[in-house]
C-alpha cells in the first residue's frame, strides 16, 4: 500500500494527515519537536499552576475550512463564544467603550445605528472596505483604508494588524479582502467569535492525533527532516532524525514545515524570508475560583500596547501582533507594561500584578507585505511526489488558522488526485 510521509505536525500537517487518513491512505507523520501542534498547542505552566495556550487564536464562524477540520476530527463542539456577533472595544487613551453589534443577516442595518458602530464614524465610512476588492498587489492597508481617520484607528488598523500580523503601513491590503468577504460580507452569523473552551491542544491537536491513530496512521516526535534525496524527478529518500528512509515509487511526501526549513530541503524553492513576531501574555487572576471556566470574554483594545484581551476562567490572556518593538524586552518589562491595560479593560480594582507568563513567537508568521507575498510558492513543486503545506504557501488567505488548515487540505487533495 502506498504511503504518505508528512514532515511537520503543526496544523497544516495535521490537516493534510486527517484528510488523507479519512480517504484510506496510510499516513506517517514526522515532527521535529517534542509534541504536535506547532504554534497551536497547550501545556501546563508551573508558575501559573494551570494549563495555558502558547497563543490566543480567535476563529470566526465564517472560517469554513477550519470548522470542517474540527467537524472531521469530532471536536467542533469544543469551541465556545458569544451567541451574538458582538465585538466590545475600549480606547485606552480616552477610556471610551463601545460594542460593534452586527446583524446576523447579510444586510448591515447596524451601520445606521450610532450605538452599534464605532463612535465618531458615519455609515458610509465603512464603504471604504470595498476598495480592498480592487486593491493592487502593491497597495498597503494604510494606503487603502487610512482615509477615514477615526474608523481607521479604532477598527481597520487593529483588525488588519491582528489578521496580517504585519504593521498596517506595510501589510498587503489585498489579503484583507478574502477575510472580509467570507465573514463580514456574509453577515453576522458568519462573524461569531470562537475560542477553544479547554485549550488549543484539546480542540485542534489531540482529537486529530486520535483520529489518525484510529485509522492506522502513525506520528513520531523528535524526528527532524534533514535531507530529501531526489531521483528522476521525484523524492526517492528521506533523512529523518538519524535514519534514512527509502520513498517507494508510489509514495508521496508533504512538507509542512516553516519556509526556512523547506528552502533548505527543496532545491531552488522561492519562499518568504521575512517574519513578524507575536507576543502573548497570560495573567493568573486572583480569586480564580470565582470565575466561570466556561465563559469567554473578548475585548479589543486601541490606544495602548495590548490589542486583544481574552478572559477565560482564571486567566486573562493578551495578544500583541507585529510585536517588533516588544519582543526583545525581558518578560518582566513586558508584563509590567501590559498588566495595567488588562486590569483597566476588565474593570479590576487597582492591585499588584499577579503571576504571569510571557510567550514569544519570534517568527510567528511571515511578513505579509506585497514583496513577501510574491514569494509564496504553490502547493505543487517541480517534483511529482512532493507537495508543500503551511500558512506561508499561496493559499490566497493571510497566515491564519483558516489559511493553515486550507493549505493542508490542498496538499491532501493533490495527493488524492495524483494517480
Amino acid at each position: 500500500m502506498s504511503q504518505v510521509h508528512i514532515i511537520g505536525a503543526g496544523l497544516a500537517g495535521l490537516s493534510a494527515a486527517v484528510r488523507l487518513a479519512a480517504a484510506g491512505r496510510k499516513v506517517s507523520l514526522w515532527e521535529a519537536g517534542p509534541q504536535a501542534g506547532g504554534r497551536c498547542r497547550s501545556y501546563f505552566d508551573e508558575a501559573l499552576g494551570c494549563r495555558i495556550d502558547n497563543g490566543n487564536h480567535l476563529l470566526l464562524s465564517g472560517n469554513v475550512a477550519a470548522l470542517d477540520y474540527l467537524r472531521l476530527i469530532g471536536s467542533a463542539d469544543t469551541l465556545v463564544g458569544p451567541a451574538q456577533p458582538l465585538f466590545p472595544f475600549m480606547d485606552l487613551a480616552t477610556g471610551e467603550r463601545w460594542t460593534i453589534a452586527l446583524d446576523r443577516g447579510r444586510l448591515p442595518f447596524w451601520l445606521f445605528d450610532p450605538a452599534r458602530r464605532v463612535p465618531g464614524t458615519r455609515p458610509f465610512d465603512y464603504l471604504g472596505a470595498l476598495r480592498l476588492a480592487v486593491a493592487g498587489p502593491e497597495a498597503t492597508v494604510d494606503r487603502v483604508l487610512g482615509g477615514a481617520a477615526v474608523l481607521y484607528r479604532r477598527f481597520w488598523q487593529p483588525l488588519a494588524v491582528s489578521v496580517l500580523n504585519t504593521e498596517a503601513e506595510a501589510g498587503a491590503a489585498a489579503l484583507l479582502w478574502p477575510v472580509l468577504r467570507q465573514t463580514f460580507g456574509r453577515g453576522g452569523a458568519f462573524c461569531l467569535p470562537l475560542v477553544a473552551r479547554d485549550g488549543l491542544s484539546e480542540s485542534w491537536v489531540d482529537p486529530a492525533l486520535d483520529f489518525l491513530a484510529a485509522r492506522g496512521g502513525s506520528m513520531r516526535t523528535g524526528m527532524r527532516g534533514r535531507r530529501l534525496g531526489y531521483t528522476d524527478g521525484r523524492v526517492s529518500e528521506l533523512e529523518i532524525g538519524g535514519t534514512t528512509l527509502p520513498v517507494a515509487a508510489d509514495d508521496t511526501v508533504i512538507l509542512a514545515v516553516p519556509p526556512t526549513v523547506a528552502a533548505d530541503l527543496v532545491p531552488g524553492l522561492v519562499a518568504p524570508t521575512e517574519f513578524r513576531p507575536i507576543v502573548n501574555a497570560h495573567f493568573r487572576l486572583r480569586d480564580a475560583d470565582s470565575y466561570d471556566a466556561g465563559a469567554v470574554r473578548i475585548i479589543g483594545l486601541v490606544g495602548g500596547t495590548a490589542e486583544w484581551v481574552f478572559h477565560r476562567g482564571p486567566l486573562a490572556s493578551v495578544t500583541i501582533s507585529a510585536a517588533n518593538t516588544l519582543v526583545d524586552l525581558d518578560a518582566e518589562a513586558i508584563a509590567a507594561r501590559l498588566w495595567p491595560e488588562v486590569a483597566t479593560a476588565l474593570g479590576l480594582v487597582p492591585q499588584a500584578m499577579p503571576a504571569y507568563r510571557i510567550v514569544k513567537e519570534k517568527r510567528a508568521t511571515f511578513a505579509q507585505t506585497p514583496a513577501q507575498i510574491r514569494r509564496r510558492p504553490p502547493v505543487r513543486t517541480a517534483w511529482r511526489n512532493l507537495y508543500l503545506a503551511g500558512d506561508w504557501t499561496n493559499t490566497g488567505l493571510p497566515a491564519t488558522i483558516e489559511g493553515t488548515i486550507r493549505s493542508g487540505a490542498s496538499a491532501a487533495s493533490c495527493v488524492l488526485e495524483n494517480p
